[in-house]
């Protein structure tokens, strides 16, 4: 079965890293290490290396399966009646942070940090290990916005033997739920960084990474996106200059954000140094004196 993995390869002419993902793969994580690759490095272009560090990562996509496969689990997302009703709005692939909690039939009560793989204004797509039942109602709370609601379960399908894509769907559709709210504009500039924090799989990392675009209270980097988690706190150091950042989101593996993750800023502290643009601010009104 192929499989996805991520490596990181170190430029031969510097101390920079780069992280490579290497979709649909049939050779082993030992067969992956063993072998050379091409990549290209932001500072001296086109390379050539053996991987420093390999490790396998979940397709974020819905696995496509074999027409002649039956599907003894899944059913349709959203469930549909034998004529087709128009979904609310298209799905889009958008990790957002998320809270599921509820109960869960025999395995009881449960709270599980979860992300959404994909959305719409009818609810979203996410991966649990909860146990869950077709039409079992549950809360799913977004983490930025701390907004709560119920959801049912209206899909199922089996991921791994801990985990289930589950589709989740609100009572009507909510148009801005998702809607991503940014307080300040950000600008398209590339500075190198060091990128500090603890990985998936618990051991402690310092990696280089290079900016996308910049604002106030955030930015976007490329080069960390296998090494961090929606949630998680890193610390961004910009030359002599560091501060604390959350991690917002991380980049769907194959996409041209693969590999990038939006981190918001945890203080106040500005470590950029550049000209940024500020966010528009309303003139106050001028109040009208009574009419006579």
């Amino acid at each position: 079965m192929p499989r996805n993995f991520a490596i990181r390869l170190s430029c031969p002419h510097g101390d920079s890293d780069s992280w490579v993902t290497l979709s649909n793969r049939e050779e082993s994580l030992e067969q992956i290490l063993q072998q050379t690759w091409e990549f290209k490095c932001r500072e001296h272009g086109p390379q050539q290396g053996v991987p420093e560090e390999a490790m396998e990562v979940a397709p974020l996509d819905d696995p496509q399966p074999s027409p002649k496969t039956p599907v003894s689990f899944a059913v349709p997302f959203p469930a549909t009646p034998a004529k087709k009703t128009p979904r609310s709005s298209e799905r889009v692939p958008m990790r957002v942070p998320v809270v599921i909690y509820g109960f869960a039939g025999k395995g009881g009560a449960f709270h599980e940090d979860a992300e959404t793989i994909l959305v719409n204004f009818s609810g979203a797509l996410v991966t649990l290990k909860a146990k869950l039942a077709l039409g079992d109602t549950v809360f799913l709370v977004h983490k930025s916005s701390r907004q709560e609601h119920e959801v049912r379960v209206v899909y199922l399908d089996a991921y791994s033997d801990r985990e289930t894509r589950v589709g989740l769907a609100f009572k009507q559709p909510i148009a801005d739920f998702w809607k991503r709210t940014r307080k300040a504009p950000r600008i398209p500039k590339t500075l190198r960084v060091i990128v500090k924090g603890t990985d998936p799989r618990g051991h402690p990392f310092a990696q280089s990474a290079y900016t996308v675009d910049l604002s106030e209270d955030g930015a976007r980097l490329d080069g960390v996106g296998f090494l961090t988690t929606p949630g998680q706190t890193i610390e961004v150091r910009r030359l002599w200059r560091k501060a604390r950042f959350r991690v917002v989101w991380i980049g769907q593996i194959g996409s041209t954000e693969s590999n990038q993750v939006g981190v918001a800023l945890q203080s106040e502290k500005n470590i950029w140094r550049v000209e940024l643009p500020k966010p528009a601010v309303k003139a106050p009104q001028t109040p009208k004196p009574p009419e006579k």
